[in-house]
């Protein structure tokens, strides 16, 4: 029987058929290996077509010219190679009644000189681009004529591949920068004053590329339809381009952004993160769509099915983007067909997958650690063919994620918890209002651990006898760690931690100095707390750069708020001494670089230097352990299951994961929980 749901309805886009109405969008994960989607990229996308979406988009971009080398390990269209890696994934994609496109672009100055070949970035204008950096040459004819051969020659290979089609990338890459009047400083034939000579190279572009794979091969654009910056696309002009790109005949979808992405923090307005408005563009998008009457795609922050399902139901987009809620959960729409959207495990906005990108990482989740990890991680636990008894010490992030495979894996279960609820260090973070999406990763293992009948002993410090008690089978310590403060010469005594503030227990002072040489959130929301309180704050830093693990998009929200306080940003000191002066304390400051010793007068000192492990018990249980709490690393490396047994007379497998180990994030603590549970 048909779906009365808006979203699993069918729509036809030109000949293809696409079973319902969520996409991926085109990203790049940056999975490549030697700019070729292999194994891991192929199984990445191949788990989202098995979740049940209509459409996965590839690439985010694929570079189609040697003199577009990719800023994040992107797919290098330009290499004949490049087919039949595609071909492979294309067809295994098809096998579960799912299309594949991908994204082909020129990152013009949107690159940089000094990678690949070392060859000039191009643009139509000498402007650098903020982010990458890269003055560029002003592009010439004979780069012109090459570069939309390049586009035809890309185009070709995708069709041989077997794509159900291409989509251009045309904001902040090449094509838009000959679009926008804000980077365009050519004269006519390709640039001015008017629109149209501005888009003279994205349609000769598109006429090259209709001429190479015919009217039977999708071809759509994702562009900036409104730049929303002084000098840029306006929207009266991004309407004016979506109704040429209908009329031309060239395209056959309209995919829609708004904004800019040559700075952090307009990169961060185009794609939300956690604290900012949900789906901010969709009105926009459907305005466009009203405009043209022409199938239009859409996907900016909209991660949860209530907002997509609206996104369909008010006619404002044919297809909605649901790109990093597919990173949290790629059987999102499986789970929405068998009617368990409360099962779906919910994107929480932390952006964690965008921002290691952007630092030269591979794109994970923040607490789907299979995700990207699909050779050698399980989405789906199967169960365990013996139960066993699971004893966790924990009910952090890790904690918990071991509580929901182990049970997942059909074990007895059980969780000590010495708080009178859940959630660790998450809970914490999660009482920013700014980030207090956080709590989703607590709430739906909570919610998931309930459906399986775990039990949690709350309120309840376990000692080491209150583990045997339970004969154990197994023993995981996710005990998460404390803060630790004590890196001055002396005053360590005068200092208090940054989650001394966050939590409330102490106040801030009204001229603070805050010394960070963790660089991640604690520091940031801390400072936040701080300076809304009226306080003068100076966060300090003996690195070059503050708060490196909070990373580019994720650090914007904080810059706009602290900014408006009064607050400063002090790089390359290291702070030695505090002494107490009455009710002041003096600090002494100096350098990693040498000889300064500089002072500062302020009435508090707040330290962020991570965490160490809670262990105690760990190391309690370890000799009655039978491995004695050894992890054979290169199996968990490989995904396989342990088997290390080094004392016969152990009564359990122990093992300890995330901050009990050592001070690291909350990926970590719940991948650590996923590869060693996974198996037993």
């Amino acid at each position: 029987m048909q779906s009365s749901d808006p979203l699993l309805q069918p729509y036809q886009l030109k000949h293809l058929k696409l079973k319902n109405r969520i996409i991926v969008t085109s990203h790049e994960p940056a999975y490549p290996e030697d700019g070729m989607p292999k194994d891991k990229y192929r199984a990445y996308h191949v788990e989202r077509a098995k979740g049940g979406i209509a459409m996965t988009m590839t690439a985010g971009s694929a570079a189609v010219s040697k003199d577009s080398p990719p800023v994040f390990n992107n797919v290098l269209a330009y290499k004949d190679e490049v087919v039949g890696w595609l071909k492979k994934l294309t067809d295994e994609v098809h096998e579960h009644d799912c299309a594949v496109m991908i994204q082909l672009t020129h990152l013009g100055r949107r690159t940089g000189w000094s990678k690949g070949e070392w060859l000039p970035v191009v643009s139509p204008s000498y402007h650098r681009e903020a982010s990458h950096r890269a003055f560029p040459k002003l592009i010439e004819d004979w780069d012109i004529a090459r570069i939309i051969k390049d586009f035809g020659d890309a185009a070709e290979r995708m069709k041989a591949a077997g794509m159900d089609g291409i989509e251009l990338e045309c904001y902040g890459h090449l094509l838009d920068q000959f679009v926008s009047p804000a980077t365009n400083q050519m004269d006519a034939p390709w640039g001015g004053a008017d629109i149209e000579s501005r888009l003279h190279f994205l349609f000769e572009t598109l006429r090259e590329i209709r001429k190479r794979v015919g009217n039977a091969f999708l071809v759509g654009v994702r562009y900036a339809a409104d730049e929303a910056m002084p000098g840029g696309t306006t929207k009266a002009e991004g309407i004016e381009m979506s109704k040429r790109l209908k009329a031309s005949g060239l395209v056959d979808f309209l995919n829609v952004i708004r904004g800019h992405i040559d700075t952090d923090a307009a990169l961060t307005d185009v794609i939300p993160v956690q604290g900012m408005p949900s789906a901010p563009h969709l009105d926009f998008a459907g305005e466009i769509r009203a405009a043209t009457d022409f199938p239009t795609f859409h996907a900016a922050r909209i991660p949860d099915v209530a907002t997509a399902r609206h996104a369909i139901a008010s006619g404002k987009v044919d297809m909605v983007g649901m790109t990093r809620a597919h990173m949290a959960d790629p059987h999102l729409v499986r789970k929405i067909i068998e009617k368990r959207e409360d099962d779906i495990r919910p994107c929480v906005g932390a952006t964690y997958c965008l921002d290691r990108i952007y630092q030269g990482g591979d794109a994970y989740c923040i607490h789907n650690p299979a995700t990207g990890r699909e050779v050698k991680m399980p989405h789906i636990i199967a169960p365990a063919k013996t139960a066993k008894k699971v004893v966790i010490v924990g009910a952090g992030p890790g904690g918990l994620e071991a509580a929901r495979v182990a049970s997942l894996r059909g074990h007895d279960v059980t969780v000590f918890e010495a708080a009178p609820q859940a959630g660790g260090q998450v809970r914490l973070t999660a009482q920013s209002k700014r980030r207090a999406e956080m709590i989703g990763i607590i709430d739906w293992r909570m919610q998931q651990c309930t459906k399986q009948h775990v039990k949690f002993k709350f309120n309840t410090w376990a000692e080491s006898a209150d583990v045997t008690t339970e004969n154990p089978d197994v023993v995981i310590i996710a005990t998460g760690g404390t803060p630790h403060t004590e890196v001055l010469a002396t005053g360590n005594d005068l200092v208090v931690s940054a989650w001394d503030i966050l939590s409330g227990d102490v106040k801030p002072g009204q001229n603070v100095l805050l010394y960070d040489d963790a660089g991640d959130h604690a520091a940031m929301q801390a400072a936040e707390v701080i300076a809304a309180s009226g306080a003068k704050v100076e966060i300090m830093t003996p690195d070059r750069s503050f708060a490196p693990d909070v990373m580019g998009m994720n650090l914007v929200p904080y810059m706009r708020g602290l900014q408006k306080y009064d607050t400063t940003f002090t790089v390359t000191y290291r702070l030695e001494d505090v002494v107490r002066e009455g009710n002041q304390l003096r600090c002494i400051v100096g350098s990693d670089y040498g000889g300064v010793r500089r002072e500062r007068l302020v009435d508090q000192v707040v330290v962020n230097h991570g965490t160490r492990p809670l262990d105690e018990i760990y190391f309690a249980l370890k000799p009655h352990s039978k491995n004695l709490g050894e992890v054979d690393y290169n199996t968990l490396i490989n995904g396989g299951a342990q088997h290390v047994s080094k004392n016969p007379d152990g009564q359990f497998v122990l093992y300890r994961i995330g901050d009990a180990v050592s001070a690291r994030n909350t990926h970590a603590a719940i991948y650590d929980a996923l590869r060693l549970m996974k198996d037993i």
